[in-house]
This record gives structure tokens, C-alpha cells and sequence, in this order.
């Protein structure tokens, strides 16, 4: 019964663990449509080939997505983002990234 009640709370656990990644993806290609899809002239799958998972997952560590927004689409302007949406934004560019297999629908 015991070992049950642990199946059952892992379970959860894992669940809403898996959603909320998702969501925070979802709510990157959200962020990127309202307000980088326009200022940048391309759609979420082309931004997001740009680099591979490991190099947007450096520029997330190391702090540089303003940087990079800048390098990358000069007319938008980074100080306009959140900084939630920029993590969901980064979650987003790192999920679709050129080597992931995944394409977004934006």
C-alpha cells in the first residue's frame, strides 16, 4: 500500500513538472510572436535555428540575451521584454533550436 501511495505522488509530481516545461515553451513562442516576430522579420523556427541547444543554452546561463537579441535583430528592443518573458523566450529558442528535431508553428 505504501509503495502504491509513492507511485501515486510520484506520478503527480512528474506531471506537473512535464506541464509546466511545456508551458513555459508555449508561452516563449507567445512572447516571441507579440514581440520579436515582427521587429526581426522572421518567424520562431528561423530565429531559433540560428544556434544550437548548447549555444542558447550559454547565452541563457550566461546572461547575454540582450546581446544576442542585438546581434540578431538590431530593431527589436530587448528593454521592452520582461525578464519572465525572456526565460519563457530563451525556453522557446532552446526547445527549437537548429539541432533539436522540433519545429514551432509560428
Amino acid at each position: 500500500m505504501k509503495i502504491l501511495k509513492v507511485l501515486a505522488i510520484s506520478s503527480l509530481v512528474l506531471g506537473f513538472t512535464t506541464s509546466s516545461l511545456f508551458a513555459d515553451v508555449d508561452k516563449g513562442q507567445r512572447s516571441f510572436v507579440k514581440f520579436l516576430k515582427e521587429p526581426c522579420g522572421m518567424d520562431g523556427t528561423d530565429f531559433a535555428a540560428k544556434h544550437t541547444q548548447d549555444d542558447w543554452e550559454n547565452i541563457s546561463k550566461e546572461g547575454k540575451f540582450a546581446e544576442e537579441l542585438n546581434k540578431l535583430c538590431p530593431t527589436a528592443k530587448s528593454s521592452d521584454i520582461s525578464e519572465k518573458d525572456k526565460k519563457d523566450i530563451m525556453d522557446f529558442l532552446i526547445h527549437y533550436a537548429s539541432d533539436s528535431g522540433n519545429a514551432p508553428s509560428c
